[in-house]
């Protein structure tokens, strides 16, 4: 079949999602290599990777998240995370943090000075500020069509490249249930990315 259709397919469409990730496989192993080159035997290397999951609407509407409003469901206050983070970046250079959302930041940056914006700027510059995965949101993978999940990674994408000249380099998928071919296929290594990290995955595929 066509890769999950009734139509006929060559293997090689089929077997290309494998082969990309396969090889992203690759050269995530190759990164972890160079990790390892700092470790001290018989200590324990702990990364921590400070960084955001903000649902742009689920319990409560995008605006009930953004505003911190209706907390009889849930306390998510996303513009006081970002002004919060923001401050303690600027306040001491040894910090760093990874944002994930844009449709939060891209609403939270339009309301902002342009002395702040500025200060951003330079964060993001100086590598103190990170951005992964960069769509609009962390979009599903099992219910949306797969020219829906580019478009809305793909405008998360240009507001970072146009506004800071960044480009995201790891896909950032922890909270989808489940994990489709067409994320690693299209959103992985065609995407310009360099690794692909994923929070949930079947017990099956652990074993």
């Amino acid at each position: 079949s066509r890769c999950g259709s009734g139509q006929v397919a060559p293997f090689e469409a089929c077997a290309r999602p494998r082969l990309v990730f396969e090889e992203m496989a690759i050269r995530l192993r190759s990164a972890l290599a160079l990790a390892t080159l700092a470790i001290v035997r018989g200590k324990v290397t702990v990364h921590v990777v400070p960084h955001t999951h903000d649902d742009v609407g689920w319990l409560k509407t995008v605006d009930q998240y953004y505003a911190g409003l209706n907390s009889t469901i849930q306390h998510a206050y996303v513009k006081m995370i970002i002004s919060t983070v923001i401050r303690s970046l600027a306040e001491n250079p040894e910090r760093k943090f990874t944002y994930v959302e844009q449709a939060f930041f891209y609403r939270w940056w339009r309301q902002q000075s342009d002395a702040m914006k500025d200060t951003v700027k330079k964060l993001v510059q100086n590598g103190q500020l990170s951005f992964t995965n960069g769509g609009w949101c962390m979009h599903d993978e099992a219910a949306p069509f797969y020219l829906d999940m580019i478009d809305q990674t793909t405008l998360g994408h240009r507001f970072l490249n146009e506004t800071f000249g960044f480009s995201p380099k790891t896909g950032w998928q922890l909270d989808p249930f489940g994990h489709s071919a067409t994320q690693a296929a299209l959103l992985s290594a065609e995407a310009g990315f360099v690794g692909l990290f994923f929070g949930r995955i079947d017990y099956q595929d652990l074993a």
